[in-house]
């Protein structure tokens, strides 16, 4: 560099050792020039390639733009008249060195680049550059020290030496100050840019580099969440990176890349056995199939992601050093009372500025990991939704609604909760060996001991980690039993009332729960030694390395300087040392819940290719050719040989006695059962009711149009033909009626009326009609027969296959398919099945009688009302309603309706008629009118504003037991008192007067150290244990009044409560208090008790810094109330918002079957990509609210 320049590149009397430091000319035109120029080529190849794949639309050329454009024209002109007066200097005979050649040329160049990738990024629609900022900002610091040294020569020599030059430079520095300010304004927004569409865009997609780094662009939300509590219509929309079609997407494309990958590798293991001869085949036996890695599917969607946080963690973790090296130079500085003061400054700015620096960094690192972390969990809970609509009738038989709502509440939370963790695999190692690094360099060999500790407790924190995942794998068994009970239980509920059963079944919960808690309480007293190893470990590894280093050798004497900056570093290294248990309890979690997902995801689907759809016989709607069906593959088959063909247009009755298959065979022909051989075909759409009602949670009218769009004629039609009018009269809203969770405030016969309407609505070309009228009086089943399904009916024309009971109507189909045994013993017309004198005549004269009762009854009715009034008396019958998912209840039902009818005709034999009478057209008004104001059954979650009550920490400290939270604030003292004891001891040992070069208590030191170090970790186990006991203690009380109260609630609650949301209560929240505030509370008090330590020991060192302490507790006592007012209430917002994800899977996976068949599945997905958005409208910025 000498030679380049002609002159000193490095002078440290000029630079270091005096009172006026500078810089020698040579590094002032050289390296400090070229910083801002090397700094830019190296990023412009990645830069290039983020802009080449991320094109937001073009940006007008703006009037800041062009002032842009024109300063770096104009500092590219700079440059090369720098250039040029070299050149015209050397043509006049100047021995110039060829510094001055190359800087200009180089700067030059730099800034003609700048100047380009202005208006390439103006191309790609980037409103604001970080690259270009961090460019001229580095310009501007790189020239301050020329511009503070050429004035300072000038004043030296009295006259400016080289006018050209001096100028030039002022001129650059000048328009290099001017382009950093320019580029800290943002361009206007692209044209052709989605947002325009948006109402409520998040303002951080067009906010500028600056902005983003300091998360200015979040100021707005918390000043209005600060003025009033934040609602849901106050969140910004989704950046459309972060919405679940996207993110859904890429992850179901990712693993479908890995089912393919897996199935190719299955099948070439298969084919290379079979290449290997029969024998070594029989010996080896079948092939093991290769299971597809989701943990590889989530790598490959998040992983480029998952780097750019890893790229902010290197720098932070690398940063993190810096401040031990700067201490270490201040000790000296302290200690060398010749050094210039500026040392003392200079450091001391060093380390305020790398401090902010790392700040920066690691808040951009957690906004980027956290960010990822929730993207993470959108994906894994959209897989799971997408995969329950499509697995088979047998992994439903394992896998129930509780488990699958577990593994998106409580597995899919868990790879959220241990994202921001992963670093650590890397993180930790490296900041290892770093810090041992460093420390080798201060105290020598003697820091191996302290690495051979570290090498020792690996294997016991294994062991650790093995027990845990053995307690985690268990646990997470009882905890599925929990929830699916709770299913069960919340789906029968109103039987559980009826028969009193709630203390048997809270037995049954209880039993559940112990098993549960008792794993739980090992795996917390587990925790408890794991983090008694993990805080001792730095703590001993200190203790050892240092007395080892005084013990080798007499002469080593514990300074300052090795004391202090050996403690930072230890400090350092006990940061990932400490997180270590946590990553290991996370990982061994997430590894169970992993195992879970991708069993559930591996499961078998329905083949969409069952029921062929488009090829047909001329002339028929239905086709079955050899059709043999089963349930599941492990079960003997339930149709075998059928052949059936039905025309376009026919209707067709299906009869047989119970269990023959006829139910079964319209699953088949919607393609719900698995075909083991033949063919089924179906033309056209198909509408399907079946045996029990699937009814959504939303208004009656939603339920009837079914995401199909309003055509008021059809509309009135069905619900007319379906005897629904009267209903409507009744209900509260009318047609805006909000039907309750699974139909649970409309009787059987009402619900299954609406599921008809459904089908009436959906005008589809085949109907499959799965025994409708067996949920109706008899009176309204010939109605519904007459104006429906009839030869007269609204769905006359359609291809309709009918399953009943009701012999009164099979006069009036086309034909009839008698099914014996799982297979088609007779077809054809009735008259001629009459003939035949075979199983159908035998199914007649077996339900003749009843029917025969049925019709008298109904003829009996019908003389003394008219049709009305009996429709009414249907709709009035929702008393009589049970829950009827299960055969036990369905028979419980029958009773109940049997009591009921006895006692209605014995009022009737006593010449009491039941008092029914018509509604007149003003009574009619009134109830409508009324009905609009009460047509909601359903109350939305409501989120608490305001600050959390005390009551509500007063409650959980009551459930701890008051005496284990003042042990455990008592022990937490205790640790910090013992933590600030052994600080101080370390400084007086440091501090202690050296005689002949040794100290003479070296002993005594390090016995005291020591005491005072394993005290700390004792304390630190027994609060951790004590804590254990509380949390187990609160967590059993908790979810025992929880379970009490809502086993004692009154039926109306279950009737306006969606399931989803009471089952979030028992597996999203009853987690947290499991497993999640213990070990917080745990790190609230670490941090509150070393805040205090750390207070108190700078006040005893310091007591005038008592005087700063007040108006610092003020401005922070507001800063935390400013923020966490936002924060809080954001949490609310997103707990409220989590339910309805849970309610909408529960519902899905119920009504799958109804789904499918009118090929809503697509609708729903939308459905419930809503609802994770509207969860996550809440979470994205709650994440930045803790920045």
């Amino acid at each position: 560099m000498d030679a380049l320049c002609g002159s000193k590149f490095w002078d440290s009397n000029l630079s270091v050792h005096t009172d006026n430091p500078d810089l020698t000319p040579c590094f002032q035109n050289s390296l400090l020039a070229w910083v801002p120029c090397i700094y830019l080529w190296a990023a412009l190849p990645c830069y290039l390639l983020y802009l080449r794949h991320h094109h937001h639309g073009y940006i007008v050329l703006s009037r800041l733009c062009r002032l842009k454009t024109a300063l770096g024209v104009l500092l590219w002109c700079v440059s090369w008249a720098d250039l040029f007066y070299s050149f015209h200097g050397l043509v006049h005979g100047q021995a110039l060195a060829p510094v001055f050649f190359i800087t200009p040329l180089v700067v030059g160049i730099t800034m003609l680049l700048a100047t380009l990738l202005i208006q390439y990024e103006r191309l790609r629609g980037v409103q604001s550059s970080g690259v270009l900022i961090i460019f001229w900002f580095l310009c501007v610091v790189c020239a301050i020290i020329p511009f503070r040294s050429k004035i300072l020569a000038a004043m030296a020599e009295g006259a400016i030496s080289d006018t050209f030059r001096f100028s030039t430079f002022y001129i650059y520095f000048a328009l290099v100050l001017s382009a950093l300010v320019l580029s800290c304004f943002r361009e206007k927004p692209p044209f052709f840019s989605p947002k325009n569409s948006d109402p409520n865009p998040c303002p951080e997609g067009s906010a500028g580099f600056l902005s983003r780094l300091s998360f200015w662009w979040f100021t707005k939300l918390v000043i209005l969440g600060y003025r009033r509590p934040l609602e849901e219509q106050d969140l910004w929309s989704l950046n459309e990176d972060d919405r679940s079609q996207m993110v859904v997407q890429r992850l179901l494309q990712a693993w479908e890349q890995q089912q393919k990958q897996a199935a190719r590798q299955t099948a070439a293991a298969a084919s290379g056995k079979k290449a290997s001869g029969e024998a070594v085949g029989l010996l080896s036996g079948r092939p093991q199939a290769q299971e597809p890695s989701f943990l590889r599917a989530l790598l490959v969607t998040f992983g480029p992601t998952f780097l750019i946080s890893t790229f902010f963690k290197l720098i932070q973790d690398l940063l993190n050093f810096t401040n031990p090296q700067l201490l270490s130079i201040l000790i000296r500085f302290i200690s060398n009372p010749k050094a210039p003061s500026w040392w003392g400054f200079l450091v001391a700015g060093l380390m305020f500025l790398c401090s902010v620096t790392q700040t920066l960094i690691l808040h951009q690192y957690y906004h980027c990991i956290f960010v990822t972390a929730l993207r993470l969990r959108t994906g894994i809970i959209g897989v799971i939704y997408r995969k329950a609509l499509v697995i088979t009738n047998s992994v439903k038989r394992e896998s129930t609604v509780g488990e699958m709502v577990n593994l998106m509440s409580v597995d899919a939370q868990r790879f959220m909760d241990v994202s921001p963790f992963l670093n650590l695999l890397w993180s930790a190692p490296l900041q290892v060996i770093l810090a041992i690094y460093f420390l080798w360099q201060i105290l020598g060999p003697s820091v191996l001991a302290g690495v051979a500790l570290m090498v020792l407790l690996i294997p016991l924190n294994g062991g650790v980690a093995m027990k845990m995942r053995a307690f985690q794998v268990e646990q997470m068994k009882f905890k599925d039993s929990r929830i699916k009970l709770m299913s069960e239980i919340l789906g029968g509920i109103k039987v559980l009332k009826l028969y009193a059963w709630e203390p048997s079944f809270l037995k049954q919960v209880e039993d559940i729960r112990q098993n549960e808690l008792r794993l739980l309480r090992k795996s917390a007293y587990l925790q408890a030694v794991s983090n008694f190893i993990w805080v001792c470990t730095p703590f001993l590894v200190t203790l050892i390395t240092l007395g080892v280093y005084v013990c080798v050798d007499e002469n080593n004497v514990l300074d300052a300087e090795k004391a202090f900056v050996s403690v930072s570093l230890f400090n350092i290294l006990k940061v990932p040392l400490n997180m270590l248990p946590q990553l290991i309890s996370n990982l061994t979690q997430t590894s169970v819940s992993l195992k879970r997902i991708q069993h559930f995801l591996t499961q078998d689907e329905l083949d969409p290719q069952c029921v062929e759809r488009k090829i047909i016989s001329p002339g028929y709607a239905i086709t079955v050719q050899s059709g043999t069906f089963t349930w599941a593959q492990d079960l003997p088959p339930i149709l075998h040989s059928l052949d059936i063909q039905i025309p376009k247009g026919a209707l067709v009755a299906v009869v047989g006695p119970v269990g023959c298959g006829k139910s079964s065979l319209v699953c088949a022909l919607l393609g719900e059962m698995e075909k083991l051989e033949g063919k089924v075909s179906v033309k056209g759409s198909v509408a399907y009711v079946p045996q029990q009602a699937w009814i959504q949670n939303c208004t009656l009218q939603e339920n009837v149009l079914f995401g199909r769009p309003m055509d008021p004629k059809r509309y009135h039609r069905a619900l007319e033909a379906c005897a629904l009018l009267a209903d409507l009269e009744v209900l509260p809203g009318g047609d805006q009626t909000e039907i309750g969770e699974k139909g649970i405030n409309l009787s059987g016969g009402q619900r299954q009326r609406v599921s008809l309407a459904r089908a009436v609505y959906s005008d589809s070309d085949v109907v499959l009609l799965d025994d409708p009228l067996s949920a109706v009086d008899s009176h309204v089943a010939k109605h519904i027969f007459d104006q429906v399904i009839g030869p007269e009916g609204v769905l006359a024309g359609k291809t309709r296959v009918l399953v009943t009971h009701g012999i009164s109507f099979l006069p009036q189909t086309d034909f009839i398919i008698v099914l014996a045994d799982g297979q088609v013993s007779e077809v054809g017309p009735y008259s001629a099945l009459l003939q035949q004198n075979g199983s159908f005549a035998s199914f007649l004269r077996n339900y003749a009688l009843d029917d025969d009762q049925e019709e008298q009854g109904s003829r009996t009715a019908l003389q003394g009302a008219d049709e009305e009034v009996l429709l009414i008396e249907d709709t009035l019958s929702n008393h009589t309603d049970l829950t009827d998912n299960e055969p036990v209840l369905y028979e419980v039902r029958k009773q109940f309706m049997r009591e009921m009818s006895t006692m209605s005709s014995e009022g009737e034999g006593q010449g009491r008629p039941v008092a029914r009478r018509r509604l007149d057209s003003s009574e009619k008004t009134v109830q409508a009118t009324e009905a609009k104001a009460t047509g909601a059954l359903t109350q939305e979650e409501k989120a608490e504003t305001g600050v959390v009550k005390l009551s509500v920490f007063w409650d959980y400290a009551k459930a701890v037991g008051t005496y284990t939270t003042l042990v455990i604030c008592f022990l937490y003292m205790c640790q910090s008192a013992a933590a600030i004891g052994a600080s101080v001891w370390l400084s007086e040992w440091s501090n202690e007067a050296s005689m002949d070069g040794r100290q003479n208590t070296t002993s005594l030191r390090l016995g005291v150290y020591a005491t005072l170090g394993i005290l700390q970790g004792l304390l630190v186990m027994m609060s951790a244990l004590t804590m254990a006991v509380g949390g187990m203690q609160a967590a059993r009380l908790l979810h025992h009044s929880l379970l009490h109260n809502k086993m004692h609630s009154p039926q109306s609650f279950f009737d306006t409560t969606p399931s989803g949301r009471i089952l979030n209560r028992f597996s999203k929240d009853i987690y947290v208090i499991d497993e999640v505030l213990a070990p917080t509370i745990l790190m609230l008090f670490n941090s509150l008790f070393n805040s205090l330590s750390t207070l108190v020991v700078i006040v005893a060192s310091t007591p005038l810094f008592a005087v700063v302490i007040v108006p610092l507790a003020v401005l922070y006592t507001f800063v935390q109330r400013f923020y966490v007012a936002t924060s809080r209430q954001l949490k609310r917002l997103e707990s409220v918002s989590r339910s309805p994800i849970y309610s909408h899977f529960s519902e899905t996976v119920t009504g799958t079957s109804v789904i499918r068949a009118y090929c809503r599945s697509q609708d729903f997905k939308v459905l419930s990509d809503m609802k994770v958005d509207a969860n996550q409208k809440s979470c994205y910025p709650y994440i930045a609210s803790n920045r």
